[in-house]
């Protein structure tokens, strides 16, 4: 019987010691009270209330990102409903919340690992297995729970979470001065997690422009919001810099946009904005808001007749005038955002069942429309195989539009399929791709679809042994 006992005490004691380091310690609110209430049922009927009144349409394609604005729910709550509202139904269960550090100046990025978040609303448990994975010393990705103290670009996006979403975890992400090694690191590894996760969402969270008048800001704020809904990472780091448009969170949403892109994102949607002039009297010094969502969208019906009908214009407007056509933004953006957000496409031109010309961009470094353009009139007159087209070949070409997802690096080759992924060879020394239609077309299994892409390389038919290969899959236009 003291034995019985005695056995029933340490199991009463281990139970107390084994469940605080289950649960972990819990990070209380720092602006409860200030940028939303502390009393649970007033912040809960404010939400709703945000929530009730926020449109939601039909998405434009499986939603893989949110873009939400993190001021006082007083200025910028009524828009942030308007990304949250497009989670309600859905079967979210990890959270992914990427925000710029206010208080604290570190280096790299902090992801907190342990524990839970609370809001008046109740407790958010952390994905601990996830955010752990994260860390890594070289890329200056670390644990700091002491700079997530005072912030509040993550803590004011989870009340919205709580009321549109059922049982989820979060990975909060702080970034503060991150390196080269810090974003390389923390995309891969999040494209990598992610991409095996339909119940997985990544946030942004960020406001516009400071405190420029209401003229001023709307001006700058479209820039921004038009940059971010084309995906284009590099004019949206071009604004930063210049200053001519600005974002307090600008590394979260690059960082956000990268992950989203290597997720098959392919474009960006507003759904909703305003500043804090559309709520104050004061429009000298506004701060602007706005909801967006990033978006992986098959190419419409109209999208891909225009876009066949574009490069078959240009190609035979070039060939009979040295000129291509001029197609301004709002023509193309008729048919939807997707035509408008960079993507990386080839175009292929074949005559009497030969390849006459085949030139493409292998990164999304221009628009849709505009990479058609540009590659239809480099197939035409500038592939190095071929003289360029004369005006008597026009008659019997045919033409065709490839357009490519982003690249993953392959694992194994096992994982190839033949007919579904085109090839990418990098080795320090050269570079080749296929499109997945080549090896259908000349009927070759996969190590003759390896030797062949070493071989155009310029090297020995093995090299994709030792070559760092991608895949990527292509949408065909024909």
């Amino acid at each position: 019987m003291a034995m019985k006992k005695l056995s029933l005490i340490v199991a009463c004691l281990a139970f107390f010691i084994v469940l605080p380091s289950c649960t972990g310690a819990v990070k209380e609110p720092a602006v409860a009270g200030s940028f939303y209430p502390a009393d649970r049922k007033e912040l809960k009927d404010m939400v709703d209330g945000f929530l009730a009144k926020a449109e939601a349409g039909p998405d434009a394609g499986k939603l893989i990102a949110l873009i939400a604005p993190h001021a006082g729910y007083q200025y910028s709550g009524a828009v942030a409903a308007h990304s949250y509202g497009r989670l309600r139904g859905k079967d979210i269960r990890t959270v992914v919340i990427i925000g710029p550090s206010h208080h604290a100046t570190f280096r790299g990025a902090s992801v907190y690992t342990k524990g839970s978040f609370r809001t008046p609303l109740g407790d958010i448990r952390i994905n601990e297995k996830i955010a752990s994975s994260l860390l890594d010393e070289k890329a200056d990705v670390r644990f700091s729970p002491a700079v997530y103290e005072k912030e509040h670009s993550i803590e004011v996006q989870l009340p919205f979470l709580q009321e549109v979403l059922k049982d989820f975890t979060i990975v909060p992400v702080l970034i503060g001065s991150p390196t080269r090694e810090t974003f390389d690191h923390l995309t891969k590894k999040l494209v990598g997690i992610l991409a095996y996760d339909e119940h997985a969402l990544i946030i942004a969270s960020t406001d516009l422009s400071h405190y420029h008048d209401y003229e001023t800001a709307v001006n700058m704020d479209r820039k921004m919001t038009a940059a971010v809904e084309r995906m284009d990472i590099s004019e949206i780091e071009k604004y930063l810099g210049t200053g001519e448009a600005e974002m307090c969170g600008g590394f979260p949403v690059i960082f956000t946009v990268a992950v989203a892109r290597g997720l098959g994102a392919t474009n960006g949607t507003l759904f909703r904005y305003a500043n804090s002039g559309d709520v104050t009297p004061d429009r000298a010094r506004v701060v602007g808001y706005s909801a967006m969502g990033l978006y992986k969208d098959r190419l419409t019906v109209q999208e891909r007749e225009f876009l066949l009908s574009l490069a078959k214009r240009t190609i035979t407007e070039h060939v009979t005038t040295g000129k291509a056509p001029e197609i301004g933004t709002p023509e193309a953006g008729r048919l939807g955002p997707r035509l408008s957000a960079n993507s990386a496409t080839f175009v292929t031109i074949n005559r009497k069942g030969m390849l006459r010309g085949c030139i493409g961009n292998m990164q999304p470094v221009m628009p849709l429309y505009k990479s058609v353009i540009s590659n239809a009139v480099s197939a035409s007159s500038r592939d190095p195989r071929f003289s360029p087209m004369k005006k008597e070949e026009l008659q019997d070409m045919d033409v065709e539009i490839s357009v490519l997802s982003p690249f993953e690096i392959l694992k194994n080759t096992k994982e190839i399929e033949i007919g579904k992924h085109g090839l990418y060879l990098v080795t320090e020394k050269a570079s080749s791709v296929f499109l997945p239609q080549v090896p259908v077309e000349f009927g070759w299994d996969l190590n003759t679809y390896l030797e062949q892409l070493s071989l155009k390389a310029g090297l020995p038919k093995d090299a994709w042994k030792t070559a760092q290969l991608y895949t990527f899959t292509a949408d065909i236009i024909k």
